[in-house]
Order: C-alpha cells, then structure tokens, then sequence
C-alpha cells in the first residue's frame, strides 16, 4: 500500500478536485454500482503487441508484492511526476501513464482505502491492454491521451471474442452493430457506461483519456469491498477484468516487476 507521506502530500492538493468528482460520479451511478459486484468483461482487445510470460502462481495463492512512490520533491515541483519520471527510465512505461496510475492510486486511497489498489497492478493492466497507450505505434501524449483512439475488433463472436450487440450507438467505438472494447484500459461501452470516472477534473469521463480510465479501472477492481493486498482479493478483481487464469498470470508478473522498479527508485 503506499503510504500517504508528507513526501506525497503536494500531490493530494492537485488532486481534490479530480476526487471530488470522482465522488460526485459515484452519487451520480449509485452506491449499488459502486460496491456490487462487477460484470465479468469480454476477451480484451486489442491484444498486446509482445508477448508477456505469465507468473509461475497460483490463482488466489497471493497478490503481488506493493512498493511506495518516494518522491523526492523540490519546491514548486510536482512530486509524482518526478517521481514517475525516475521510474520510467527503468522500465518501459511513459511518465505519463505513471502519473495516471499513481494518481488514481492516491485518490482511491482517500476515496476507498480499504481497498488498497496499487499503481502497480492498475499499470500491469494497462500494460497488457494498450501497451500504455501505445498500441499499434501511437503515442500516449501529455494529455493522458494516444495519438489515436484505441479502439478493439469487433465482438462479434469470431473465434475466442464473445458476441455483445452494439449498446451504445457507435458513440464511444464508432461501431452500431457489435460493441468494441475502447481507450487505454479496454473498456467496452456499456462496462464504461456503469463505470466511467473523471480522473482529471475537466469535468468528463472519457475512456480515451488514461487519467479517466485508470480511475474507473481501479473503482472496478475494488468493487463488492475487496482487499487487493490478498490473494483472494487481488485475483478475484483481476479475474473480474478479464476471466482468464494466464492474463492472471502476466497481469502479476508485470505488476511485480513494475513494483520492484519502483522500489530502486526510493
């Protein structure tokens, strides 16, 4: 879990706002969506663009290891960003998507602190749907955004895709005949639809924007009041995400190693 610090405490002020919306979206879908149990998502796609090697665990056996964010603030800067900046040079994700996860740790922490969802597993996520943003050569731009929208095939039950029918008009995926998963963290529109968060405080939730997608992935995973640090906890939220034991499986081994990197970088 990481710790609220007066190392991290400049970080929280830039973060009421976003918080405070979060909480106004929470009144606005109902405590019964918030704290109920999520429906299972479809297959995720787009599919990664490397190959990940699952963990060698046993489903439900542990959670990943949770490793602080140290930053070390100077005046007038922005911790978590420097902080993610360090991180980012010894593993493969942008500072930008850092600062997305790490902030919608921070803000669940004050938001739902029993959950305890680390940066970490909301970047092994990230990882394995997007390539953080960067799927198919985009860029995850300064804005939280890909260059382009990331939006997935079809699902329109062609081999290992499950059928779900257009729910939302084309609005979010552009398509009116079967759903599409959309954005960095691969939500599907009606998935978005109970879920949707405004990570970033410009008022709207957009799965295209990470800062938004992260947070509504993490008050996904901590839905019916799991403890994330547990086994039964982590892997019941992760497999709640995508019911595939080996995405378990490389979902952990990347949270694991994004952990441990940002522990060299205390």
């Amino acid at each position: 879990m990481i710790r609220t610090t007066s190392l991290v405490s400049a970080a929280f002020g830039r973060l009421v706002v976003a918080v405070a919306l979060l909480a106004a979206m929470v009144v606005g879908v109902g405590m019964v969506s918030v704290f109920g149990k999520p429906p299972t998502a479809p297959v995720a796609e787009p599919p990664p663009e490397q190959d990940v090697a699952p963990a060698p665990v046993v489903p439900g056996s542990m959670a990943p290891p949770v490793e602080e964010p140290l930053a070390q603030p100077r005046p007038g800067a922005d911790p978590v960003r420097e902080w993610a900046d360090e991180v980012s040079v010894v593993v493969d994700i942008p500072a930008r998507a850092i600062v997305s996860y790490v902030n919608a740790d921070l803000a669940m922490r004050r938001y739902q602190p029993d959950c305890k969802i680390s940066w970490a597993t909301l970047a092994g996520l990230g990882r394995i749907e997007s390539n953080h943003g960067r799927f198919a050569g985009r860029l995850l731009r300064e804005d939280a955004r890909p260059s382009s929208p990331i939006i997935g095939v079809p699902l329109n039950g062609a081999p290992g895709i499950r059928v779900i029918p257009d729910t939302d008009g084309g609005a979010l995926d552009g398509d009116v005949v079967h759903d599409r998963a959309v954005g960095p963290m691969q939500f599907i529109p009606s998935t978005w639809r109970k879920w949707a968060t405004d990570g970033d405080g410009d008022g709207i939730g957009d799965p295209q924007n990470l800062d938004d997608a992260a947070m509504a992935a993490a008050r996904y995973l901590c839905a019916g009041g799991r403890d994330m640090t547990t086994g039964a906890g982590w892997w019941s939220g992760v497999m709640s995400y995508n019911y595939s034991v080996e995405y378990g499986q490389k979902v952990f081994a990347l949270a694991e190693s994004y952990a441990e990197a940002g522990n060299r970088r205390r």
